[in-house]
């Protein structure tokens, strides 16, 4: 009796000790998908982090993250980008295999032939694209882009869209917040026509190291006001059931003989379906409507925005969530949510661009 007790003691502690872990462990192989063999230095790193690393001579790689969910993304020369998603479940698998394709040459020569590049297009679309990915607040009039010869412009009269691409990740310097960001673009696409912009990437971010105390205390305060109010705090208070106490409040748009009206909600986590896997810590949510005002009252628009948006409530920063019918979101602890192309963003959050974008391994001082 006293060895199975010992034992039953042994295994208590050990859950427990995991229990209190904060971080995890990510290992993995990269090979190439035709042949199987390593590729070496191919680049490994969870996007929208701080967090990165290269495949060793055996094309392997180690990371070690804060508990939450992450896209992992997987860069080589010649080779397609590969993401895939992890969370702190993943903790235990070592046996990640992720398998590259080569680009194919001749179909990306044939694309870019038939998407009419702009020869000056960095002249004549390149502030266009800068306040569409940066943003125009206060931080962003502060970033910079290292290598605008990167960028490469396509406009289609047929489509009246604009579409920008680029040879190499493109190095953002944001000296407000104090960060470096290698920010991998897929896509960024503007349509005249409905006056929308999406870009599909992958950010890595980098610290600057301050010049002195008075310098790192500035950058803390910088992020914590990026912070409050962001869709990163929004999705961390859901996920924590602190929306009210975080500031946050939800309503539900509907639209009823072409009126739009807002209904108030009595049970923000009720309405929002909220469900919680206490094996996976993954939080799924499916909102009883597609249409949702999220209003941040703990902080009103800055001036800038209500230039631009006169017609927008004044005593608080409102922002709109459209999500896909029949998908739920998913959220993990450290604020990622998936699947991020079911959801459309307007108002406040999409006026805040890359220029205010914060890594998923942010805390804010308590």
């Amino acid at each position: 009796m006293k060895k199975l007790s010992f034992l039953f003691t042994i295994c208590l502690f050990s859950l427990f000790a995991f229990s209190q872990q904060t971080t995890f462990l990510v290992t993995g192989k990269v090979i190439d998908a035709a042949n199987k063999t390593p590729l070496i230095a191919a680049s490994v790193f969870a996007q929208n982090t701080t967090t990165g690393t290269a495949t060793n001579n055996e094309g392997i790689f180690t990371l070690r993250l804060n508990n939450g969910g992450y896209d992992l993304v997987i860069t080589f020369t010649g080779y397609e980008t590969v993401s895939k998603r992890i969370s702190t479940a993943d903790a235990y698998n070592n046996n990640i295999v992720i398998e590259l394709k080569q680009k194919d040459k001749a179909m990306e020569e044939i694309s870019i032939i038939a998407s009419n590049e702009v020869k000056n297009g960095l002249e004549k679309y390149g502030d266009f694209f800068i306040e569409n990915f940066i943003g125009k607040t206060a931080n962003s009039k502060q970033c910079s882009i290292q290598n605008k010869e990167a960028l490469k412009f396509y406009f289609s009269k047929k489509r009246n869209r604009l579409k920008v691409l680029a040879s190499e990740p493109i190095i953002v310097k944001n000296p407000a917040l104090g960060y470096t960001i290698k920010y991998t673009i897929d896509s960024f696409t503007y349509d005249y026509g409905t006056l929308a912009s999406a870009y599909i990437g992958y950010p890595l971010f980098e610290a600057m190291q301050p010049a002195d105390s008075a310098q790192a205390m500035l950058w803390q305060a910088n992020r914590e006001v990026a912070y409050k109010g962001s869709i990163l705090h929004f999705m961390r208070s859901v996920y924590n059931k602190n929306l009210k106490e975080e500031g946050f409040e939800i309503q539900f748009l509907l639209k009823n003989a072409g009126i739009d009206s807002a209904i108030q909600l009595k049970n923000f986590y009720a309405a929002l379906n909220y469900k919680k896997d206490d094996s996976t810590m993954l939080v799924e949510i499916y909102p009883n409507q597609p249409d949702v005002a999220v209003l941040y009252k703990n902080e009103k628009p800055v001036a800038d925005y209500l230039e631009q948006n006169d017609e927008l409530p004044k005593e608080f920063q409102l922002s709109l969530v459209n999500t896909t019918a029949a998908q739920s979101i998913g959220i993990e602890q450290n604020g990622y949510y998936f699947d991020q192309n079911d959801i459309t963003i307007n108002g406040y959050w999409s006026w805040e661009k890359v220029g205010d974008m914060l890594p998923y391994d942010f805390n804010p001082s308590r």
